[in-house]
């Protein structure tokens, strides 16, 4: 696995328009000062990985690494400017303050990860992960998956599981609230109107790819901070910056596969590798103590190979749900003895 680093810029929502403050009395204050910390704050590049696939067996790209936390960080923006959701980056940070890390705290980029079980081509959402990868067409440099946050359904609206494709692509959208979702605000004292213009006020920030389902789209968000959280109608949220490399990239017709693999089981250099994310809630009767995904996805990866496997290891890393990779056995050359534990 090779890896190769692009460069992006975050772009802050634009400052409110002379004068709107004045008319807007608290909130255009608070929204302005949001604008301004937000411009500040993410003026300078971030790092987009994308991993190269040399190796047809190989499902694990990437590294965990770790930063020094400055005065002023925030575990949000650590997230943001390391291409992670704040899902991921409270996981592999238990006990780390959210908003004041701490001047020189270490914290986990978990910047690893397990391909799901899914054919590499377009684009694969992994719900419960909260991650997007992007498998573009083949080109002179060999086969690569890109990967990008996410921010989706919250529980009621959830995003359904299944393969679809890219049939529009629009910049500057208008968002049209849909009925149940104008209902939804206006028992909430928050009336919708039947359309929004493109703007900072734009839930679907500014640009939006339409999937061939009613109502599905991905798209970017004028609330960044939702990346790595279930706070959507069910539709799929990007960074801007992402979405906006992400749009760049990806054709009309581009296949769509829409998963729920809170576990995910690769391989690398001859070594097996379980990670284990929180399953959604309404999942739990699927998931909870559940070992039989983990099994077909074992079997999917080491095909005719033989492997021995820790068991008791492999419980403890589904228990623990941290978002990381960890070793949990290793191919063998002999017949297979999953039941066989190995030792580190």
């Amino acid at each position: 696995m090779k890896l190769r680093v692009m460069f992006r810029s975050f772009r802050s929502a634009p400052l409110p328009r002379p004068g709107s403050v004045a008319t807007g009395g608290a909130s255009a204050l608070r929204a302005g000062a949001a604008a301004l910390w937000a411009a500040l704050c993410f003026s300078q590049d971030a790092a987009a990985a994308s991993y190269a696939l040399r190796n047809a067996d190989d499902s694990l790209v990437g590294v965990v690494s770790r930063v020094r936390a400055k005065h002023e960080d925030t575990l949000a923006d650590l997230a943001r400017l390391n291409g992670l959701g704040h899902s991921e980056i409270r996981l592999a940070n238990p006990g780390v303050d959210v908003w004041l890390p701490g001047q020189g705290t270490e914290v986990v980029l978990p910047k690893q990860f397990v391909l799901p079980a899914a054919p590499k081509r377009g684009i694969v959402l992994n719900i419960p992960e909260m991650r997007l990868y992007y498998f573009p067409p083949a080109s002179e440099a060999g086969p690569e998956v890109i990967t990008y946050p996410l921010g989706v359904g919250r529980e009621g609206w959830s995003t359904p599981y299944l393969s679809t494709r890219i049939i529009q692509k629009k910049v500057r959208p208008t968002w049209h609230p849909p009925e149940s979702v104008r209902k939804e605000h206006a028992e909430q004292g928050d009336p919708l109107p039947e359309r929004v213009k493109p703007g900072p006020d734009n839930p679907l920030g500014n640009y939006a790819m339409r999937l061939g389902l009613p109502e599905y789209l991905i798209h970017g968000t004028n609330k960044p901070y939702g990346i790595g959280m279930r706070v959507s109608h069910g539709c799929i949220r990007l960074y801007p910056e992402d979405i906006e490399s992400l749009f760049a990239q990806v054709a009309l017709g581009t296949p769509v596969r829409i998963v729920n693999q809170p576990f995910k089981v690769g391989r690398h250099e001859g070594k097996i590798y379980l990670e284990a994310h929180p399953y959604l809630a309404e999942d739990a009767e699927r998931f909870e103590g559940n070992l039989t995904s983990v099994v077909g996805m074992l079997v999917r990866v080491t095909g005719d190979d033989g492997y021995v496997v820790d068991w008791d290891r492999a419980k403890a890393v589904i228990a623990e749900k941290n978002g990381m990779p960890a070793q949990i056995g290793e191919i063998i050359a002999t017949a297979k003895a999953e039941a066989i534990p190995y030792e580190e």
